[in-house]
């Protein structure tokens, strides 16, 4: 029998059981365990939600963009497909990347470490040829989602300003990150709340059954915590 690590051997110390926990409460335990494991550097807190929709069904998925009430702290890489000044403009305010056919060219070959693409509407025919590319890693643009504008400045700001991309896998579930470990846990858990309240807002009108069926929270380099549903 393989031997637990020291931070394996913390973690079942602080999660003895496994029942769901309040999220505050949840945070405490990631906290304290990074404490004590002394990383050094400061972890992602993110989040994931088991949704009862059918995946399979374009007319039950989740998608959404949300401002986070609290910044998440994470340098969210953009890129943006648009010329002239529009592309121009992009770059100024925060985009690490815009471009048209040479992008496209780019993200062919696998350039494509983005948090979010965003694109002009007529950048649209260009990059609907990149459906294999963006699709598996979510970040194809829609209008749905604020990804598709003709405000190129507007929407870099507001992904810049800590929008996270609420959208479920294949699998059902929607994941996210709510900022940095180290953030203080009532802001973090005004972010988990602006996510759960944005994801009941988003559900679709065909879905059956229960909704929102298991929440998980968890750090980079920690275990994931049972989280307690928020009533309502």
């Amino acid at each position: 029998m393989s031997k637990l690590t020291k931070r394996a051997k913390l973690a079942a110390e602080l999660l003895p059981t496994p029942e769901a926990r309040d999220f505050s409460a949840a945070i405490g335990i990631l906290q304290e365990l990074a404490k004590k494991s002394k990383i050094k550097f400061v972890e992602t807190v993110d989040l994931a939600i088991n949704i009862g929709v059918d995946a399979r069904k374009g007319d039950q998925m989740v998608r959404g963009m949300l401002s986070l009430p609290v910044s998440s702290g994470k340098d969210i890489k953009i890129a943006v497909f648009a010329d002239g000044d529009d592309a121009k403009q992009a770059l100024e305010n925060g985009a690490v990347k815009s471009g048209m056919k040479d992008l496209a060219d780019a993200m062919q070959k696998g350039e494509c470490d983005y948090d979010v693409v965003i694109a002009v509407p007529e950048a649209m025919k260009l990059v609907g040829q990149l459906g294999r590319v963006l699709g598996p890693k979510g970040l194809m643009p829609n209008p749905k989602d604020g990804t598709v504008s003709k405000d190129v400045v507007a929407a870099v700001a507001k992904a810049k300003a800590g929008q996270v991309r609420l959208r479920n896998d294949k699998q059902g579930i929607v994941h996210c990150s709510l900022g940095k470990l180290d953030t203080q846990a009532s802001d973090l858990e005004k972010n988990f709340i602006a996510v759960m309240d944005e994801l009941i807002r988003l559900k679709p009108k065909t879905s059956k059954g229960t909704y929102l069926k298991k929440v998980t929270v968890s750090s980079t380099m920690g275990p994931g915590v049972l989280v307690n549903i928020p009533a309502g």
